[in-house]
């Protein structure tokens, strides 16, 4: 069993003002990477706090990353106001920047979760990463129209009883990718996971092991 994770709140500097943020690192051996977390919608009560947000956060961790989550603007501690998604890109732009600033030459995997994961399939399209987690995106309403894919590893993870994004809309866009990310439906998950958060977070060590 690894030792606890080591963890330090700051705040990093985001486009319209400070942004609260977590960083976990691993507690022991050599680091393998870095990842920034994005978390679900901030006006239907996502946090960095939230369980999948926290759940993917310590996938990384246990794998060897150091691992950054951050509030979007306007949410709780951090500057300015909620910007429709349009903003919420450029502070998941701000984290990968902070953190390419940390650690340099190490790999850097986005991941987030509903809302968080539409920002972070965006971000990926605009800045290089090294990998990619989108859990249940909420890809109609935040990440239409995107002009190419991500070129890097992808994992879609989402419950066949979502209840707030459409399986079948899910699936429709992964056909419409090419060469398209993996997909790992959980068969009777729904949108927040709940009692699956151990397998959703298995399923993240092991792509990210591959």
């Amino acid at each position: 069993m690894s030792a606890h994770p080591v963890t330090e709140k700051l705040f990093i500097d985001g486009p319209v003002g400070r942004l609260e943020a977590i960083v976990e690192r691993p507690g022991e051996g050599a680091l393998q990477g870095c990842a920034v977390v994005c978390h679900p919608h901030p006006q239907h009560g996502g946090t960095m706090h939230n369980k999948v947000a926290h759940t993917l956060a310590r996938a990384f961790v246990r794998s060897g990353y150091e691992t950054l989550r951050f509030n979007f603007r306007g949410t709780e501690k951090s500057a300015g106001q909620f910007d429709e998604g349009v903003g919420e890109l450029d502070d998941a732009l701000a984290a990968i920047d902070w953190m390419r600033a940390r650690h340099g030459p190490y790999p850097l995997w986005l991941a987030g979760f509903s809302f968080g994961a539409a920002i972070a399939v965006k971000a990926a399209v605009v800045s290089h990463v090294d990998g990619l987690v989108s859990v249940a995106p909420a890809i109609s309403r935040f990440a239409t129209g995107l002009e190419s894919q991500p070129q890097c590893p992808w994992l879609i993870v989402q419950g066949d009883e979502d209840e707030l994004v459409d399986i079948e809309e899910t699936l429709e866009w992964v056909d419409s990718l090419e060469p398209g990310p993996e997909l790992l439906i959980v068969p009777g998950g729904e949108h927040f996971f709940h009692g699956r958060l151990a397998e959703l977070r298995d399923a993240v060590m092991e792509f990210v092991a591959e």
